[in-house]
């Protein structure tokens, strides 16, 4: 299974941060499936790729420590495929929704650590 984490910390007002990453992962070709006030699941739509390599995303936001100006959140994009080769298609999907985060309009990025 292709598994890839990073976190994040953005100046955002953590009441804002949840509905701009719903709207950010829409944005993304994403099917947005479940969310709530600290956890957002995220899928593919069926039809691009094979069922195996159907991508998660699920992103979760930090809300013991944030302030008023700055929240953590951590991503984890994932599939069924195994991550044979270093270019893979879940690969290519963390690094599209890592760079969406990090290049928003809607925050300012504060630090970004992949895993």
């Amino acid at each position: 299974m292709a598994r890839y984490t990073c976190s994040f910390i953005v100046s955002v007002p953590i009441d804002h941060l949840q509905p701009l990453l719903v709207e950010l992962l829409q944005d993304c070709e994403l099917d947005v499936q479940y969310y709530t006030a600290d956890y957002i699941m995220a899928r593919e739509y069926p039809g691009t790729v094979t069922f195996s390599k159907l991508v998660t995303v699920e992103v979760f936001i930090d809300k013991s420590t944030a302030t008023d100006v700055e929240t953590r959140l951590s991503i984890v994009v994932k599939n069924g495929e195994l991550p044979l080769q270093l270019v893979n298609h879940c690969r290519q999907v963390f690094e599209f929704v890592k760079e969406a985060i990090e290049h928003s309009r809607h925050w300012h990025l504060i630090e970004s650590l992949a895993g």
